[in-house]
């Protein structure tokens, strides 16, 4: 299975549509380098715009270019367009559902050396929140391609929100707005995950089934608008959800299925995220692991949610 970054498929993706999209504009705050947009800036120099380390000014500028016809694009690390860029998104871009697509690169853990102050564990908390915008988390490279294209053609805001390492080209749908991928039946629990998580819940599954548990895993890259039909014809199924996320357990993608189920069918759910703290700096793999989201804690996750039901 090969693996390929999403900053390497974002920066490409761009690249690729720019050469017949020529409203395209992209606007980075100076780390086009890591979030790979600086290929569109070396393809296009005239529609590339470095902004410096100055993210809520970027996002004023990409407001002005989307009120006069043009489809910018956003660059920098998720953490501070989500936290350094709050007011202008709110505000300016998504107060005027304006087309304004936001790519939050590095997000999760996965600015692992650089620790708290660069994790984004509450971005998606933060964006969903926000009225008109759009939240979609990929599960691989091809799912950001699919997300760009599709966020160029919609009327509104979206945030697309990207990992820094390279992670497996699943075989599967790409990335469709509103709707979750089923990737795997069953019907004794569900399994809702999003981003670097979904290859992790699929080996957990393969795993439960040997154990006799059989996992229905939906691949939940649309955050927002979420897929209220799938989750609540799984739930149906298999009387329990487990969400995973690199993310914390609080407001994500858990918060956004929770919200669901407690109006419409309330379940035994559980989560896998970072819990209720903050994260520090260290190898990728071996904070995942340390903070919780790894497929073994969807295991022993869904095995218990699974035996709250008998």
């Amino acid at each position: 299975m090969e693996n390929i970054a999403m900053r390497d498929a974002f920066g490409a993706a761009l690249v690729e549509i720019g050469k017949t999209n020529d409203k395209l504009m992209v606007l980075d705050a100076d780390v086009s380098s890591s979030t790979k947009t600086g290929l569109f800036g070396k393809a296009y120099p005239d529609r590339f715009f470095n902004m410096g380390v100055a993210e809520a000014n970027m996002v004023d500028v990409a407001a002005g270019m989307a009120t006069v016809g043009y489809r910018p694009v956003v660059s920098a690390f998720a953490i501070f367009l989500a936290l350094k860029a709050t007011d202008q998104i709110r505000n300016v871009v998504c107060y005027n559902n304006l087309n304004v697509i936001i790519g939050g690169g590095y997000s999760g853990l996965s600015d692992s050396f650089d620790g708290a102050s660069h994790q984004s564990i509450t971005d998606i908390a933060i964006m969903r929140a926000f009225p008109n915008l759009t939240v979609l988390c990929p599960a691989d490279a091809n799912d950001v391609e699919a997300a760009l294209r599709q966020a160029l053609e919609i009327d509104g805001p979206v945030y697309i929100r990207m990992c820094r390492n390279p992670g497996p080209v699943l075989d599967k749908n790409p990335l469709t707005i509103g709707k979750a991928d089923t990737l795997v039946e069953g019907d004794d629990v569900t399994i809702g995950a999003c981003g670097l998580t979904v290859p992790m819940a699929l080996e957990a599954a393969a795993l439960l089934a040997e154990k006799g548990v059989k996992a229905e895993v939906l691949d939940m890259a649309s955050i927002k608008p979420l897929d209220r039909e799938a989750v609540l014809a799984s739930v149906e199924k298999t009387g329990c959800f487990l969400s995973v996320e690199e993310h914390s357990i609080h407001g994500g993608l858990g918060g956004a299925v929770s919200e669901l189920l407690a109006k419409n069918k309330p379940v035994p759910m559980d989560f896998v995220g970072v819990e209720d703290c903050f994260t520090e700096s260290g190898p990728y793999d071996l904070l995942m692991e340390k903070y919780g989201i790894s497929s073994s804690a969807i295991i022993e996750k869904a095995q218990a949610l699974v035996a709250s039901k008998s």
